[in-house]
């Protein structure tokens, strides 16, 4: 097939276009008439960057590439609506591949709801997608940002912590960690890694429940939650020995020889949600994230700076400040 069969074929496998969408895929431009406010991220998956295809099958990084991306959409509380889609495709891609790729993003539309609206394809020197993805809320003030936390404000944490980062260890370090956990944790751990879910009913249910901050954890909650610290000008203590940690990260740590407290804070790619409520606000959401079978845990606490710079503080049993960053991919590796 040619460029243009191709489209239509991976057109042929999308779903329906939602309400909003009056023209998707397939002219010059989308046509959508949404109403109320929007929320726009943009977010990109990079071969032997974000994945590799020797431990991620073309369905997984097409499910991987939108999930990533609405994470974005669920940190602010917004219904997930529209993505835009641009694939660079090296020649080592074929058809059959593309298409099985397509799949995977198109799974996770119908999941979700998201009309995967339009986009580009493009040949590339490695398999590349970016995405565009549009969320909605009635009006722009109730979309969650990172700027609202204030004094007095609890922080709680969806789900599980670390099981991404210990996955990626299974997938690239098999020789030592092969044997660490059983086969169903580790294949719960492993598709952490590589088919995350994005919490979009759970940010909207923080929303509702009244969520001052909120960000999603893609690059670990220590570098996460200084972004909210710095954009809302407060100090955020998180208690270390309150964090849930996911069912065999200890183990996978042990055989890795690495902290399972670094994989649950530093690691990355957890993509929960952490928020900032008022007190009161807290059982209220338990409850309404207990609906949908999501976890919320206290895992600390929003406090003054009183003259000291706006950060987070992951703070040890012991009272011990536990220094550590987040993973950041720009950052050149710290020398042994």
């Amino acid at each position: 097939m040619g460029e243009f069969e191709l489209l239509a074929a991976l057109r042929g496998r999308l779903p329906e276009p939602g309400p909003r969408v009056r023209l998707g895929s397939g002219d010059d431009a989308a046509i959508s008439v949404p109403g109320g406010a929007v929320a726009t991220s943009v977010d990109a998956l990079v071969e032997g960057v974000h994945f590799r295809r020797e431990t991620a099958s073309l369905h997984q990084i097409g499910r991987k590439a939108l999930s990533t991306a609405l994470s974005d959409l669920a940190a602010m509380g917004a219904e997930p609506g529209e993505a835009y889609v641009t694939l660079g495709a090296p020649p080592t891609i074929g058809e059959a591949e593309l298409l099985e790729l397509g799949e995977g993003l198109a799974a996770v539309a119908r999941e979700t709801g998201t009309t995967l609206a339009g986009g580009d394809l493009t040949r590339a020197p490695v398999l590349t997608l970016a995405v565009t993805v549009a969320g909605h809320a009635p009006c722009a003030e109730d979309f969650v940002t990172r700027a609202g936390a204030r004094p007095g404000d609890v922080l709680v944490v969806t789900g599980e912590l670390g099981g991404a980062a210990a996955g990626l260890l299974l997938l690239e370090d098999a020789g030592t960690t092969a044997d660490a956990v059983d086969a169903p944790i580790a294949d719960t751990l492993i598709r952490r890694q590589l088919d995350p879910t994005p919490r979009l009913a759970a940010g909207r249910a923080l929303a509702a429940a009244g969520a001052r901050a909120m960000i999603d954890l893609s690059d670990g909650l220590a570098g996460d939650a200084n972004h909210i610290a710095t954009a809302s000008g407060v100090l955020l203590t998180i208690a270390a020995d309150s964090l849930p940690i996911a069912p065999g990260v200890d183990a996978v740590a042990a055989a890795a020889t690495c902290d399972p407290l670094e994989l649950a804070i530093s690691g990355g790619e957890d993509y929960e949600l952490l928020a900032a409520l008022p007190p009161a606000a807290v059982e209220p959401a338990r409850a309404a994230l207990a609906a949908i079978c999501t976890p919320l845990t206290v895992v600390g606490a929003v406090e003054d700076l009183a003259g000291t710079p706006p950060r987070a503080e992951i703070r040890l049993a012991g009272g011990e400040i536990r220094r550590s960053r987040g993973f950041d991919q720009l950052r050149p590796p710290e020398p042994r």
